[in-house]
């Protein structure tokens, strides 16, 4: 695959003649959906699907990279395929029905307190899949992590007894208290019936499909996707909804954005303070529906 990349960049100056900062761009972008395909699916780019580059541009996402990036992103993985397929290496390119809004970005979308309960009350504890559910769905709103740091946790990274979590990521590490709810549904997980789901012994992965290997960023939107249309909640729920109603809902609770900023391992406080303007939103609304003079 390195070949064809190195191919391409040569086509990019030799033919298309584009400026150095074009390629070194589109080369950059290529390269590290490269890695990031092979380290998360042990895939080659030219064995991508459709669904391995929306992945990828939601963990994009989920990094913090801005709407233009992403754009910029999905415009270098466009062109690369369509010469991959000129070059007759491909029949089809799997860069379709992928758009990007390059509009102004909006506010992510927030679940309710009433939608929350609805969606962690799902899972039904009679199985080591709904033990398994519940511990995630709930950690998740617990926490606030990503879904790429929520499949990395390693069981050493749960403290039961002290109610805690480490996330590692950026080469950083936080420590995440849990709050009671959560840390029963996961203690009832790890003690109960995880041991029963692994494959080998030795598996250090704190959550694991049937298969018993690690989760994958697909096995858990699919799990998610799942209790959603169960709870017969209208609004479109991704894995990060529910780090933004982690976010909302700790600021309208009083927390300030310092301690969230650590919390969610956000870099620049930029970041957080995008909540804020959903809190101002939200007092908005109600000022106008409710001021008799609005």
């Amino acid at each position: 695959m390195l070949d064809l990349i190195r191919a391409y960049e040569n086509y990019l100056s030799k033919v298309k003649q584009a400026s150095s900062n074009t390629i070194i761009s589109y080369i950059r972008d290529i390269r590290q959906f490269s890695q990031w395909l092979y380290r998360t699916e042990g895939l080659d780019v030219i064995d991508a699907q459709q669904l391995n580059i929306s992945n990828f541009l939601g963990y994009l996402e989920e990094q913090g990279r801005t709407g233009a990036t992403i754009s910029r992103t999905l415009a270098s993985l466009k062109n690369f395929y369509a010469y991959v397929v000129s070059s007759g290496f491909l029949e089809k390119t799997p860069v379709t029905d992928i758009h990007i809004d390059r509009g102004e970005k909006k506010l992510p979308q927030v679940l309710t307190g009433r939608e929350i309960e609805l969606l962690l009350a799902q899972p039904v504890c009679v199985d080591a899949k709904g033990y398994r559910d519940k511990a995630m769905l709930e950690l998740m709103y617990a926490t606030g992590i990503r879904v790429s740091e929520l499949i990395e946790l390693d069981i050493g990274d749960v403290n039961l007894e002290q109610g805690i979590i480490k996330c590692n990521s950026d080469k950083k590490t936080r420590i995440i208290p849990l709050y009671p709810a959560a840390l029963k549904a996961l203690s009832a997980y790890i003690k109960d019936v995880r041991r029963g789901m692994l494959a080998t012994a030795d598996e250090q992965a704190l959550f694991v499909n049937i298969n018993g290997v690690r989760m994958s960023r697909q096995g858990f939107w699919k799990i998610l996707k799942y209790y959603q249309q169960s709870a017969h909640i209208d609004k479109e729920i991704t894995p990060h909804t529910l780090r933004h109603s982690f976010a909302v809902h700790l600021l309208e609770n009083g927390a300030d954005l310092g301690s969230l900023q650590e919390l969610m391992g956000h870099r620049d406080i930029s970041s957080t303070q995008m909540y804020t303007h959903l809190i101002n939103q939200k007092i908005k609304s109600v000022y106008e529906k409710c001021h008799p003079k609005a």
